[in-house]
């Protein structure tokens, strides 16, 4: 159990320490959250068109800061659902079995 411990908090720093640095290029009059929005919706066909072009790429580096970070996420989000998708069950169906349970009286 204390080795598991130990590896997890080793994980957990060794996450931690790859994380990106600030955004030294952020500035108060830079892309805000609406941009970010929309950067967002627009992000996986951008990320094609990034592919085949040097000049495209799918962030804003000179943006405001977390509202921009926030729209981006947003923006995004939308694609996949927000993981709302993913959390939803199938209404009637048993999860360790594919037979379908018979509702239950009122």
């Amino acid at each position: 159990m204390r080795v598991a411990r130990l590896a997890l908090l080793v994980a957990a720093f060794s996450l931690a320490a790859a994380c990106a640095g600030p955004n030294i290029a952020a500035a108060p009059d830079g892309a805000g959250f609406w941009r970010g929005l929309a950067h967002g919706f627009i992000a996986p066909v951008t990320f094609v068109v990034s592919l085949f072009r040097e000049d495209v790429s799918i962030y804003e580096v000179k943006n405001n800061g977390g509202f921009y970070d926030a729209g981006f996420l947003i923006g995004i989000g939308c694609w996949g659902g927000g993981g709302a998708a993913a959390s939803r069950r199938r209404r009637g169906h048993d999860r360790s079995s594919s037979k379908v349970k018979p509702p239950s009286p009122a």
